[in-house]
């Protein structure tokens, strides 16, 4: 696991719902430049975060609808995670094969608020997915790690999965290489466990 994406319909509101029920600060993150969003983010261990992520006021509106489904959001939720590899082409081969398509790699980039350029390469975030239950997948090159710049009072135990047609995700999970608990719902839905310095929250 790479990092858990909580959108909110306000940034501000946004980071304050997630210090409540997380009982840590939000950290600065950045813009994303021409997709007309913007982020604070948690710390969940080495290598793994919590993105707080929300539509940018002081950008212009992109010709593409914002990932995340931020044009429509109405209520804060945690709408998708992100895994790390090293092969996304390959990922994406293998999703094809089982009937997923995670969409043709890109590459995007953001500066932190000291200035710090970071680019990544990942599936397209955007694609459907199973409403967000099966996860895109990021390559972060030779670019630090976000999640290594930012206090690790949080840890992520586990994710698991639910979604009105569990038989079908669980085959392209397994594809996928993913072996993540995953039962019926009547909608789809990522429940993610973080350990807090007050306790196991539950964040979906």
């Amino acid at each position: 696991m790479d990092h858990l994406v909580f959108a909110v319909p306000d940034l501000d509101a946004g980071a304050r719902h997630v210090e409540d029920l997380l009982g840590v600060p939000t950290s600065p993150g950045g813009r994303h430049p021409g997709w007309g969003s913007r982020n604070r983010l948690v710390g969940l261990g080495p290598d793994r975060y919590l993105e707080v992520v929300s539509v940018d006021p002081g950008q212009p509106k992109p010709r593409e609808p914002r990932w995340f489904g931020l044009d429509r959001l109405r209520e804060p939720r945690l709408v998708t995670w992100c895994v790390k590899s090293n092969d996304l082409d390959g990922v994406v081969e293998r999703g094809l094969s089982a009937g997923i398509d995670l969409g043709a790699p890109m590459s995007a980039g953001r500066a932190r608020e000291d200035g710090t350029e970071l680019r990544w390469t990942f599936t397209n975030p955007g694609s459907d997915r199973a409403g967000g239950v099966v996860p895109f997948f990021i390559d972060w090159g030779a670019s630090e790690h976000p999640g290594r710049s930012l206090e690790g009072a949080c840890s992520f135990v586990d994710v698991r999965l639910e979604h009105p047609d569990p038989d079908r995700v669980a085959g392209w999970l397994a594809a996928l290489g993913l072996d993540t608990p995953l039962r019926w719902g009547d909608a789809p839905r990522v429940i993610a466990t973080i350990e807090t310095p007050t306790g196991v929250v539950e964040l979906c």
